[in-house]
C-alpha cells in the first residue's frame, strides 16, 4: 500500500460497529478493482461522534458511511445535506469535498429499490404498498417506494403516532394503519416490506398472516440476520416472490464506494457469496 498521499482512506462510524459487514465488502471490492486504498471499522462513541466526523479531513479520510446509532446525528454535524438526505431525515454516507467541507447524503432509498428490481425482475413500483414499521429504514423505504411511482402506501406500525410523524414529514400519499390491523392492510399490496427487527435474530416473532396478498406480489424483509426469515419463508410457501435484505446493503454501498474511490463497483453473485461467508 502507498503513502497516505495517494493511499484513498474511508471507513464505518458507529457503536458497537465490530458486527458490521461493511468493511469486509468494501475491502473485496478494493482488492477486486486493484484500488490503493482502505475501509476501515471506526468505533465512535455517541458522545464523540460529531468531534470524529469533523476531523475526518484533517485525517485524510475521503468520507465514511454512518450507521446506528449516528445517522440522525450526522445530519446535524456535516456542513450539507442533499435532497435525498432531508427528506429521510438520516445521513448514512459522508463525502469529503475537495474544499474539506462535509457532505451528507443517504442511499439507503437506492439501495432498496434497486435491490428489489434486481431480486424481483419486472417489479413494478406502480402499485399498493403496505409498510412495516416507522424507524430510520422506514423512512427510507417510503421514500423509494413514493418516488418510484407507488399510489398507495399503508405504513403500519406498532405506535401509531411515529407513522403519523412520517406521514406528515413526507407525504399525504401515506396512509397510517393500525398495528392491529396490519393484516387487512395487505389487501391488493402488491409489495410487502418489514423494516422492524420482529422475525431477526434474538427479537420476537413477526406475526402476520399473507393470506391477502395477491399472488404476484413482492415481499421483502430488509434484515439478513437470518437470511431467510420466517416472513420470507411464509411468502415462499405461498408461493410468492421473497427478496432478503443482504442486497440493500449491497447496493447502498455502491454510490459512496464510487465517490470515495473513483470506480464504480458491481454487486455480483461473487461479492454476495464473499459477504454471505461471513454470517456463517
Amino acid at each position: 500500500m502507498g503513502d497516505r498521499a495517494s493511499t484513498r482512506l474511508a471507513g464505518v462510524m458507529g457503536w458497537p460497529i465490530v458486527h458490521s459487514l461493511s468493511p469486509r465488502l468494501h475491502g473485496y471490492w478494493l482488492r477486486t478493482l486493484c484500488i490503493d486504498g482502505a475501509y476501515l471499522p471506526l468505533a465512535v462513541r455517541p458522545e464523540d461522534f460529531a468531534e470524529a466526523l469533523r476531523a475526518l479531513p484533517k485525517l485524510g479520510f475521503r468520507g465514511c458511511n454512518v450507521t446506528l446509532p449516528h445517522k440522525e446525528a450526522a445530519l446535524r454535524t456535516v456542513n450539507r445535506i442533499d435532497s435525498v438526505a432531508r427528506r429521510i431525515g438520516a445521513v448514512n454516507t459522508v463525502v469529503v469535498e475537495a474544499d474539506g467541507s462535509l457532505l451528507g447524503t443517504n442511499t439507503d432509498a437506492e439501495g432498496f429499490l434497486v435491490n428489489l428490481r434486481a431480486a424481483a425482475p419486472g417489479f413494478d413500483p406502480h402499485v399498493p404498498a403496505a409498510v412495516l414499521g416507522a424507524g430510520g429504514a422506514a423512512r427510507a423505504v417510503c421514500a423509494a417506494l413514493l418516488d418510484a411511482g407507488c399510489p398507495d402506501l399503508r405504513l403500519i406500525n406498532r405506535t401509531r403516532e411515529r407513522a403519523e410523524s412520517i406521514r406528515n414529514d413526507m407525504s399525504s400519499g401515506i396512509r397510517v394503519v393500525d398495528w392491529d390491523r396490519r393484516a387487512e392492510a395487505l389487501e391488493g399490496a402488491g409489495v410487502l416490506v418489514n423494516t422492524t427487527t420482529l422475525g431477526m435474530a434474538g427479537h420476537p416473532p413477526l406475526d402476520l398472516a399473507l393470506d391477502a396478498l395477491p399472488t404476484d406480489a413482492v415481499v421483502t424483509d430488509i434484515v439478513y440476520v437470518p437470511l431467510r426469515t420466517p416472513l420470507l419463508a411464509a411468502a415462499r410457501a405461498r408461493g410468492l416472490r421473497a427478496v432478503d435484505g443482504l442486497g440493500m446493503l449491497l447496493h447502498q454501498a455502491v454510490p459512496g464506494f464510487e465517490a470515495w474511490f473513483g470506480q464504480r463497483p458491481e454487486v455480483t453473485p461473487e461479492v454476495r457469496a464473499h459477504v454471505l461467508e461471513a454470517l456463517g
